[in-house]
């Protein structure tokens, strides 16, 4: 897979950790550098280590669907860019209030939210036979960056849903173009 392609799909996956970071930002209203490694690090972690696993459970049934692979990769990758783009318009991304989400289990439980698309992707990877190794590590480094900037953003902007929903948006259509991208190269388009 290409270097661009890898790029693409982990800014695309790291949208939904930089709308959360930034609903964060703007709740916490000041944040420190604690707080900013804790969650970029656990949002990082996170949509890597899910990759990987996806990529494990992909292995497993590899050889049971290769008829039809391009087609599952498309579909997983369809629904991920969908659910993403349904979510942002229905915007149900709104952070609690008076919670500190760098912390205890809310710090977990939006590390997993927000990296169970990458699951997804990491089976993906797995039917088309792509090694995950290199893809996490980018997916994991730019889930970091992303959320590191939107928790430091939110603490400047007001706005945290209307930017956060446009980057939904844009993220999931960019999972469709990839899913589109694979079926044309296995020539069903």
């Amino acid at each position: 897979m290409e270097f661009s392609a890898i790029l693409l799909i982990a800014l695309a996956l790291a949208v939904d950790a930089f709308a959360v970071a930034l609903a964060a930002g703007v709740s916490l209203c000041q944040v420190d550098s604690r707080q900013v490694f804790r969650l970029a690090f656990h949002f990082g972690f996170f949509q890597a280590g899910m990759n990987i696993l996806g990529w494990l459970g992909g292995l497993t049934v590899r050889s049971y669907i290769e008829a039809f692979d391009h087609w599952l990769a498309f579909g997983l990758l369809a629904f991920v860019g969908v659910k993403m783009i349904w979510e942002a318009i229905r915007e149900e991304h709104e952070a609690e209030e008076g919670a500190d989400p760098t912390k205890g289990r809310m710090l977990i439980t939006l590390s997993v939210a927000t990296s169970i698309d990458s699951l997804a992707v990491g089976l993906s990877f797995a039917v088309l036979e792509i090694s995950v190794w290199l893809p996490a590590l980018i997916i994991g480094l730019v889930a970091s960056a992303l959320t590191a900037l939107g928790l430091r953003l939110g603490c400047l902007l007001g706005a945290a849903s209307r930017l956060g929903s446009r980057a939904e948006i844009v993220g999931g259509l960019v999972l469709l173009g990839i899913g589109f991208k694979i079926l044309y190269e296995h020539g069903v388009l």
